[in-house]
This record gives structure tokens, C-alpha cells and sequence, in this order.
């Protein structure tokens, strides 16, 4: 399906989204060195988990209000939402003003609303799009991002730590622009029946809530997924520290570092703008390689693929913990990303194996809480590297990685068993 196909709810929504990735990419890796300056590393970790941990809670009701509200409606209302959080940090962020904790209670803010905003902007999609094409459009859409992963962190090691408001103020603007452009020329993708029908025989937020939380009982009940999770869970403690504990690491214990020398001419960066690089190479090396990795992992049974990645990820940390050059952290980064793309399409063909053809989207649900329960729990390594030291923290993690792959090696016999 080529995009000039497509509905014009998507053709705006990909213009406006990727405007706001590359903005949100030129600062969100360097807001971990941004709060830890004004913080310190061990209260920027809890403020962190606290504010991951409200967003698991919001995501909880982000489905709810997209089928009873509308796309449409909580969209608009979740980038307006961005933009004034955006605005506010920018000025907490001025020279008049300088005040990091409102800017932290903006960021969490802007967190929530894009936790509000992604539920219903999947549904709209699934609204207007067949499904034999689906697949395609979400894969342009997940193009879209990898590429202001790659433009954004360069753009940002210039200019956002010298000048926050700026590109803060920048993201704003974008935020609002988005906001206007769906409120004004797309239209609400859930049928006024569908909708009425959904509103009438809703059920109040908190039992809906409730019973979306009775659906993971499915975890406790089949132990092959179980244990699926729990491995998943200590992988996204690794894969989460690119934009979490690298960047303070990088800037540090790197003031600078070569990147290319002739003669008496050399190219230098400073830690936190080689973190900016080392970010942009692996959005690049995700965008190009994907496709090739994930057709290269079907050679190989989900066993070797899944031990292998979680082995690769334990090389990879431990790599990085142990390189201060700028060509041994695209080597470390090479590893990770690796790692990282061997998984990226096996591990929803092995919940899809799991998953009774009746309970599959509990299945896929449930799956979920990797990233959530991963993503709530990772910046405890920031205060961790305050406590036990950087050496302390990599080991540490890469003793993580080695349990999943361990974790990943019970788990196939578990399944074996059951399949035999």
C-alpha cells in the first residue's frame, strides 16, 4: 500500500509525528545528564522511576478513553497536553527562571499525554487501514522513527545542553502544530454507532481497569510465559540504559576523544557529543539492518536466537562499561544492536506459538509488561552507579544478561516438554 494510498488521517499524522520525533530525539537522550546536573544521580533515578512508573499506570486507561472519547479526541488532547509541558519546561529551563523541578514535573506530563496518545493513534490506524496492510503502514510509521533517531541526538550534542529552552520551546511549538493539524483536518476514524455503542455499554474506568489487570493471570498460569517475561524483563534493563545510564557514563568519564586524526589535524568530541554519535549509529544500524537480520534469524531455531541475543546483549554491556575510544563504542554499540534486532520479529512469532488461538490478545497484552515493568525499573542504574561505581553497575548488568539467556535456556525445555 503506498502512502499516496493512504488515508489523509495517516498522511498528516506521519508528517506531524515524524516533526515531533526529530525534535523529541534531539533532547531525550540528554535529559538524564540534564536532571542529574540539577539533581544528582541518585534522586534523578527515583524521580525517574516514579514518573516511568505513573506512565504503566496511565497505560492502563490510555485503551479505555481512545474507544469511549475517540481517536480523534484524546490525540488532540494528548499533544495539546505535550505542548503546554513542553512550554512550561522551557521556561524552568531559561536563565530567568532556571527551576529543574518544574521542568521535571513538566517532563512527567509530557510522558503521560504520550502515553495517552499512542493507544489511540494504533487504534486509527487499525480503523482506516485493511489488515493484509497493516503490517506496512505500522512498519513506515517505525521507519519514520528510527530515522529521527539517527538526525535528532546529532542535532542535540550541539545544541541542547548549551541551550535547552531553545529546542525545548522547538518542541512546543511542534507539539501545538501537531495538535492544531488533527484538529482541524482529520476526522474521528470510530463510527458514531461504534461509539455510542461503546460509551452505553461501557464499564466505569476502575472496572475496566480491574479487569484489564485480571487478564494477566495468564502469566502465572502458563510458566513457559512466564518465564518469557521475567527474561524479558532483565534484557530491557540493558537495552534501556542507551538512553539512560550511557549518557551520564559517557560524559563523566570521557572529556574527549579522537574520532579522526591526519597529521596535526584531528576531529575531537566531547563525551556527551560523542554520546549523541554512538545514539545516532545505532538508530541508523537498526534502520538499515532489520529487514536482513530478521530474515537471517528464520535460519535458526527461536532457542539459539533467543540465548544467543541475550548473550550478545551480556557482550555488548560489558564492552561498552570497558571502551573509552570512539571506534571501541561503535564496536560495543554494533554488538548491542545486534542483539537487539535479533529478536525484534522472532519474539512476537513466539508469543503468537504460545498464545490459544481465544486469548491471544491477553497474550500479547501481557507481553507487554517486559517494556513496562523494564522500563519502570531501569533508571534504578543511575543512583546505582553512585553507589557501587560504573565498573559495579556494567557488571551488574551483565550478569543480568547472562540469568535471561539463562532463564531463556529453562524456558525451551519447559516449552519442549509441553510441545513433545
Amino acid at each position: 500500500m503506498r502512502i499516496r494510498d493512504w488515508d489523509r488521517n495517516l498522511k498528516i499524522r506521519l508528517l506531524g509525528e515524524t516533526c515531533f520525533n526529530v525534535i523529541f530525539w534531539v533532547f531525550y537522550p540528554y535529559l538524564s545528564i540534564y536532571f542529574a546536573q540539577s539533581f544528582g544521580k541518585s534522586w534523578t533515578g527515583i524521580l525517574l522511576i516514579l514518573s516511568q512508573a505513573l506512565s504503566v499506570l496511565v497505560n492502563l486507561f490510555g485503551g479505555y478513553f481512545a474507544d469511549r472519547l475517540g481517536r480523534k479526541k484524546v490525540m488532540v488532547f494528548a499533544a495539546s497536553g505535550q505542548a503546554v509541558g513542553y512550554g512550561i519546561f522551557a521556561f524552568s529551563a531559561t536563565p530567568w527562571l532556571d527551576a529543574p523541578a518544574i521542568g521535571f514535573i513538566c517532563f512527567s506530563l509530557v510522558s503521560l499525554c504520550g502515553t495517552l496518545y499512542w493507544p489511540a493513534s494504533q487504534a486509527m490506524v487499525a480503523d482506516v487501514v485493511p489488515e493484509e496492510h497493516r503490517s506496512g503502514v505500522f512498519a513506515v510509521f517505525y521507519t519514520a522513527v528510527n530515522m529521527a533517531v539517527v538526525i535528532g541526538p546529532l542535532i542535540g550534542a550541539t545544541f541542547f545542553l548549551d541551550s535547552p529552552s531553545i529546542i525545548l520551546f522547538a518542541a512546543c511549538a511542534v507539539c501545538l502544530l501537531v495538535a492544531v493539524l488533527l484538529a482541524s483536518f482529520t476526522r474521528e476514524t470510530l463510527s458514531a454507532d461504534m461509539l455510542k455503542e461503546k460509551r452505553s455499554g461501557s464499564e466505569p474506568w476502575h472496572k475496566a481497569v480491574a479487569a484489564q489487570l485480571r487478564d494477566y493471570k495468564v502469566i502465572a498460569s502458563d510458566r513457559v510465559f512466564l518465564l518469557f517475561i521475567i527474561a524479558g524483563v532483565l534484557l530491557a534493563q540493558i537495552f534501556m540504559q542507551l538512553d539512560l545510564l550511557f549518557p551520564v557514563f559517557l560524559k563523566e568519564t570521557i572529556n574527549s576523544t579522537t574520532i579522526l586524526a591526519y597529521g596535526d589535524w584531528s576531529f575531537q568530541l566531547s563525551g556527551e557529543k560523542l554520546f549523541g554519535l554512538i545514539v545516532s549509529e545505532n538508530g541508523l544500524f537498526v534502520a538499515l539492518f532489520t529487514v536482513a537480520v530478521t530474515k537471517w534469524m528464520l535460519q535458526f531455531r527461536d532457542r539459539f536466537v533467543f540465548i544467543g541475543s541475550a548473550l550478545l546483549y551480556a557482550a555488548g554491556i560489558a564492552m561498552f562499561g570497558q571502551m573509552s575510544t570512539f571506534w571501541g563504542l561503535t564496536a560495543a554499540i554494533v554488538v548491542f544492536t545486534l542483539a537487539e534486532l535479533m529478536t525484534a520479529g522472532p519474539q512476537q512469532t513466539f508469543v503468537s506459538r504460545l498464545a490459544p488461538e481465544h486469548m491471544r490478545g491477553q497474550y500479547f497484552a501481557a507481553s507487554s509488561l517486559r517494556f513496562t515493568i523494564g522500563r519502570t525499573l531501569a533508571p534504578i542504574s543511575i543512583p546505582l552507579s553512585e553507589w557501587v561505581g560504573y565498573d559495579g553497575t556494567f557488571a551488574l548488568l551483565t550478569v543480568l544478561a547472562v540469568l535471561s539467556a539463562v532463564i531463556y535456556y529453562r524456558m525451551f525445555n519447559q516449552f519442549d516438554k509441553q510441545t513433545a
